[in-house]
């Protein structure tokens, strides 16, 4: 069984076609995916999704792009959103992007923060974003930790080999997606060679960052098999264990069976 650990099933190229999508990752082995929240219509389809389809669970969470447009989604408020839905088993994607600065940084902390003690309160993993915020990031996780036990998924990392080790001395998770597919890509696969692979997630991001060899198509969890498999060429290691490793890894961060 393999598991898309970040999927947007709800953007409207997936959206407009899901049965078939969700038809093409069982036929490729995908048992379950997590399709995840970025914003507060986004968690309004996602509820849909996951009551439709018993293999797809859902988080909620707000983006850093769209905090700014938010400021209304406290800890009150995603503990609440929780609590309402049982299929709801991580919070975020959440973190920080200085990349594009769509919102403010200082706004930005704050949400992420808000989310964290959610997470932690709510004894469910939080998944984090981070684009060109290594230090802010780290040192919020390693702060909120301190006091807590919450789980971390790092997702679609594309970090540097020293943020990975920071990390994984704070015992985060880490999920990896097709950009270590890509051409460009060598270092990345250096860093990820050194991961170990109890910590190590796999994804799609789709309906973006399609793996060689689609690239230029529109991504879904299908595809996945292409990251699993250059991911078992990077820690040479064979892909049904990789597949092992890395659905094992979800189902104890998830605790789902």
């Amino acid at each position: 069984m393999i598991v898309d650990s970040h999927c947007h099933l709800d953007f409207p190229d997936l959206l407009d076609q899901l049965d078939n999508v969700v038809e093409r990752a069982k036929n490729n082995k995908v048992d379950k995916l997590l399709t995840i929240c970025t914003t507060l219509n986004s968690f309004e389809k996602i509820k849909s999704i996951i009551n439709k389809y018993k293999n797809i669970y859902g988080t909620f969470g707000i983006h850093p792009h769209e905090v700014k447009n938010f400021l209304n989604v406290n800890f009150d408020y995603i503990v609440k959103a929780k609590n309402e839905n049982h299929k709801i088993i991580g919070i975020g994607e959440t973190g920080l992007d200085y990349y594009y600065n769509h919102s403010d940084k200082k706004k930005q902390k704050k949400s992420f923060v808000e989310h964290i003690r959610a997470a932690s309160k709510l004894n469910i993993p939080i998944i984090v974003h981070s684009r060109n915020a290594e230090a802010d990031t780290f040192d919020i996780l390693k702060e909120e930790k301190k006091n807590t036990n919450i789980k971390v998924l790092m997702h679609c990392f594309t970090g540097s080999n020293d943020f990975a080790k920071k990390l994984i001395d704070i015992d985060c998770n880490i999920s990896v997606s097709g950009i270590i597919t890509f051409k460009n890509s060598f270092e990345l696969a250096q860093t990820v060679s050194k991961i170990p692979l109890s910590n190590l997630l796999v994804e799609t991001d789709s309906p973006y960052l399609s793996p060689v060899p689609c690239r230029g198509k529109t991504n879904e969890p299908s595809y996945i098999i292409h990251t699993i498999e250059k991911l078992a060429q990077i820690k040479k290691i064979s892909k049904d264990k990789v597949i092992e490793s890395t659905t094992n890894n979800f189902r104890e961060l998830f605790s789902i069976a």
